[in-house]
Parts: C-alpha cells; sequence; structure tokens
C-alpha cells in the first residue's frame, strides 16, 4: 500500500503556481509546493498530479505563447492561454483551437496583434473576440468577460471583465476554467479543475443552478463533455439538469443544433445521449428518442427500441472506417433516429405478436420534421430520410434470391447514400442469435458482391437511360412536354430491368412502347 505521504491534496492556496516551479522535484518528492495545498475531499497520488503538470508544460511549448504573451505585456496587458488547449494540454494533447483571454478590449487587442498578424477577424467584435492568423496558427483573443443574464432571454448582456479568476468563473465546468498566464508561464485554476479533471469529473464553477441558468446550452455541453472525454457528470450538476431540463427551450435551435451534432461525432456518443434522455432534456429537443423506451423489441431481444437504436449508432460507428466514413454526421443521424417510426406503427396481432408495418417510411417522415425544426441543412434531412427510408431494404434479400434488377434499384435508390447504407443495414442486425446474425452477414457480403460485380459491367453509380430527353423528342416527334417525362421514365425502368441494351435497342423499344399507348 502506498504511504499516505505520496499523495497530494490538489488545488491551490492561491491557486496558481509556475510552469517552471511545477517542473522542479518538489512537486514529485515527499515534500511539496504549498501552492498547490487545497482542501478537495480528495487525496490524488502525487506522481499522477506531477504527470499531469509535466504534460501542460510539455504541450504549451509553442513559441507563439511568448511572443504574444510579451506583445501583450509591453502593452500593459494580461494574457492568458485559456480553457479547451490548457485542459487539452494536462491531457497529453495538443489543442488545435487555440483560445485566449485578456484584460484588452476588442481595440487594443487589434493594435497588439494587427503587426504580427498576416490576417485578422473581427466577426467577434460584439463578444469580445478577435481573430488572427499569425504565422501557421489561427488564434481567437477575447477580453474578459463579465456577462450578465436575463431569467428569459437566450442571449447575454455583454459585459466586460477585469480579472482572470471571474471569467474564468462564467465558463462551463472547471475542467475549462483553468488558465496559463503569458509570458510568465503561471498556471491559475481558481475553481479546482486539475483536480476535476485528474478525478474525471464534470463539475461547474459556481453552483449548477447558476450557470445553468446563465445558459442552458452548458446542460447539452456537459452530456457532450461526457462522451468525447469520457468523463463522469458531477451528481449535482445531473440533478440541477433533471430539475431545469425545460430551460433549454429559450435556446436557438440553431444552438442546439450544433450541440447535438457535435455530441453524436465524438467517439462514444452514446453517454451523453444516455444523459440527455435520463435527464428529461431529450423530450425537448429530441422527443423521438425517449419515446423509444416505451416500445418494447421483440426481434432484437432488446428491452426497448431504445436500447436497440443505442446499439446501432454504436456498432455504425465500428463500421465507420472499413467505408471511409469516419465520423459521419448523415449515418450517426440515421443511425439513431432509424426506428423513430415504430411507436407510432406498433400494432399487437392475434396471438400477442407485436408488429411495426411500414415504420421505415413513417420514421423517414418523423426525421424529415424534426431535424428541419433544428435546422439542419436541407442535404442533411434529406440524405437522413433517405437512409431510413431505405433501412429495411435488404431484410428482403437474405434468402440471396434478388435479380440484377432488384439489385440495380437498391443502388439507384441509395443514390450517393449508398455506402452509408451499407453501414447502417449491417449496423441494424443487433440479434443475439450468433447464427441468426452470421446469415445476415453473409447475405449482405453476397450483396456486396454483387452489386461489386454490375459495377464493373455497368456504370451502376451513374443509372441513367440509354437515351436523353432530347433524343426522346426527336425520336418521337414531340416537344417539351409531360409525355417527355413518361418516356424517360419507361427506359429508366428499362435500364433497371435489362441492364445496357444500347441505344439503338433502346430506340426500338420506345417506338413500341409510344405505339402502344
Amino acid at each position: 500500500m502506498a504511504d499516505k505521504s505520496d499523495f497530494i491534496w490538489i488545488g491551490g492556496a492561491n491557486n496558481q503556481a509556475s510552469c517552471g516551479d511545477l517542473r522542479d522535484s518538489s512537486i514529485t518528492g515527499r515534500a511539496h509546493n504549498p501552492t498547490l495545498l487545497v482542501d478537495c475531499g480528495k487525496l490524488l497520488p502525487m506522481q499522477q498530479v506531477a504527470d499531469a503538470l509535466k504534460n501542460l508544460t510539455d504541450n504549451t511549448d509553442n513559441p507563439l505563447f511568448t511572443v504574444l504573451g510579451e506583445a501583450f505585456a509591453a502593452a500593459g496587458e494580461e494574457l492568458a492561454l485559456v480553457g479547451g488547449p490548457v485542459r487539452d494540454a494536462i491531457m497529453g494533447r495538443r489543442s488545435i483551437d487555440l483560445d485566449f483571454a485578456t484584460s484588452a478590449n476588442p481595440d487594443k487587442i487589434l493594435s497588439i496583434v494587427g503587426p504580427l498578424a498576416s490576417a485578422t477577424w473581427d466577426i467577434g467584435r460584439a463578444f469580445g473576440t478577435i481573430a488572427a492568423q499569425i504565422g501557421d496558427e489561427k488564434v481567437e483573443i477575447t477580453s474578459y468577460r463579465a456577462d450578465s443574464y436575463e431569467v428569459d432571454s437566450r442571449k447575454p448582456t455583454i459585459e466586460f471583465g477585469d480579472n482572470l479568476e471571474d471569467d474564468l468563473k462564467r465558463r462551463d465546468f472547471t475542467v475549462n476554467s483553468m488558465a496559463l498566464r503569458l509570458p510568465s508561464r503561471i498556471f491559475v485554476d481558481p475553481h479546482q479543475g486539475l483536480r476535476d479533471l485528474l478525478l474525471e469529473t464534470l463539475r461547474t464553477p459556481s453552483a449548477p443552478e447558476v450557470s445553468f441558468s446563465d445558459d442552458p446550452l452548458r446542460m447539452m455541453r456537459g452530456a457532450r463533455f461526457a462522451s468525447q472525454l469520457g468523463f463522469e457528470l458531477d451528481p449535482e450538476a445531473f440533478t440541477a439538469m433533471c430539475g431545469m431540463a425545460e430551460r433549454i427551450e429559450i435556446i436557438s435551435k440553431e444552438r442546439v443544433r450544433d450541440e447535438l451534432s457535435k455530441l453524436l461525432l465524438s467517439d462514444n456518443p452514446i453517454p451523453g445521449l444516455e444523459i440527455l434522455v435520463d435527464s428529461g432534456i431529450a423530450e425537448l429537443v429530441l422527443p423521438e428518442l425517449p419515446a423509444l423506451r416505451l416500445e418494447m423489441d421483440e426481434h432484437h431481444h432488446h428491452k426497448d427500441v431504445y436500447q436497440h437504436s443505442l446499439t446501432v449508432v454504436s456498432q455504425a460507428i465500428e463500421l465507420e472506417a472499413e467505408y471511409g466514413l469516419e465520423k459521419n454526421l448523415v449515418l450517426r443521424l440515421a443511425a439513431l433516429l432509424h426506428d423513430i417510426g415504430k411507436p407510432a406503427t406498433r400494432r399487437l396481432e392475434t396471438g400477442g405478436a407485436v408488429t411495426f408495418h411500414h415504420h421505415d417510411v413513417v420514421g423517414a417522415k418523423l426525421s424529415k420534421k424534426r431535424l428541419s425544426e433544428l435546422r439542419f441543412d436541407n442535404d442533411t434531412v434529406k440524405a437522413v430520410y433517405r437512409l431510413i427510408e431505405l433501412h429495411l431494404r435488404f431484410f428482403g434479400y437474405s434468402d440471396q434470391q434478388w435479380s440484377d434488377s432488384a439489385v440495380r434499384r437498391y443502388v439507384r435508390d441509395a443514390e450517393a447514400q449508398l455506402a452509408q447504407l451499407h453501414v447502417l443495414t449491417r449496423a441494424d442486425v443487433t440479434t443475439r442469435n450468433k447464427r441468426k446474425a452470421d446469415r445476415l452477414a453473409h447475405a449482405y457480403d453476397d450483396l456486396e458482391k454483387r452489386i461489386a460485380i454490375l459495377s464493373e459491367q455497368e456504370q451502376l453509380d451513374a443509372i441513367r437511360p440509354e437515351l436523353d430527353g432530347a433524343q426522346i423528342m426527336e425520336i418521337l416527334g414531340i416537344k417539351p412536354s409531360r409525355e417527355v417525362g413518361l418516356a424517360y421514365d419507361y427506359l429508366l425502368e428499362l435500364r433497371l430491368d435489362q441492364g445496357e441494351i444500347g441505344p439503338e435497342q433502346a430506340n426500338k423499344l420506345l417506338l413500341e412502347w409510344w405505339s402502344n399507348r
């Protein structure tokens, strides 16, 4: 058992320490730097703390930090690296997002960084943010903030602050409330973010009720960080989320959409999705998801369709790389929502069987409505609609009796979503019956082989009639009209049924079709 002196209380009497101090032996020996003493209710191994702070030093050795820090100091202003970059550095990785906080106002920020930058942007000036391109790095520098919030408003009253500590207090979670002063490289941690990071806990700097009331989107952000970082949400924060879920309704649909997208694109979105559902937030932003918990899923042997859907998301993510679809938002949305038509189509048949006839069509329509309300772009909405609409098509192939025509139609209907449909269909097999799962996997292997063979013989990725509209009008001697479209559709059906037949045969069959109308 480790000696108690090998552990350290972490935080800080004045909550800051020089990175130079943190590198010396005092942090790893029996004695330790008194500036790191604070009663946090937890003892942590000193070596773990030392390793974390070494990571901070190693991953913030960017020369740009010194250049910027000295430039602001020369102008009589403070500058600190803040938030995610500090958190990531401690976790042993370098962040590509470089965020800084400063005592300077936006005009002064511009005057300081202007001579150093090849380009600057002041699109965030109203929020105190100036962006700049300095060498190969893009940085965002924001004036200290001390915003105030109205209870019923979705937007804060922007107020600039005068010190770093107050700026850090207004941030979402303690792990994002740490800073590194520049150029002195003083580590500032007024809310014990290092402790929480090492304990893998998401806790708010102020009381969670206050923090979530100020910006309710922080509740969704907590779910997202739980997935992105693999951390646990502090029980007090989760309790506050449950009691304040309705506050999310004052947040714009666009911000909700963006946060949901970031959550889904994390390496493991399941914990975050479960937090949204269990807290009641999903009931307000994506009600179709918690509704799935009410539906038993006898077919997949899950206690409910909700658990099946989460499993499909996980399995889709595991298959993404195989199909070149890493972090594909359309695929993950479709996987999550593919069965949302089941509650509306559930029927209890004679003998006790439960059916969900046409839940694919109903679910596609529901997804279009929900994603449109969340302000997803039209291309995303249409692609998710198509995948949900088609997600059951393959299960009619399990006897491997499809004609070439049926295979062509499968490819044609999937269009640009074919690879995503491959993944979704495979991921939708969650049965615990290994023999059945293997049979379905082999059947889909066979379908993909047939698609590949036909693709070598024909242009399956661009199926079109042998004749275009102009040729149709010339052959039939007609002008632009509804009949041209009907003729085009006829030729397309021929192409799907018979494959490539050549222009001459298409001409002959078109004339026969026209004369028999």
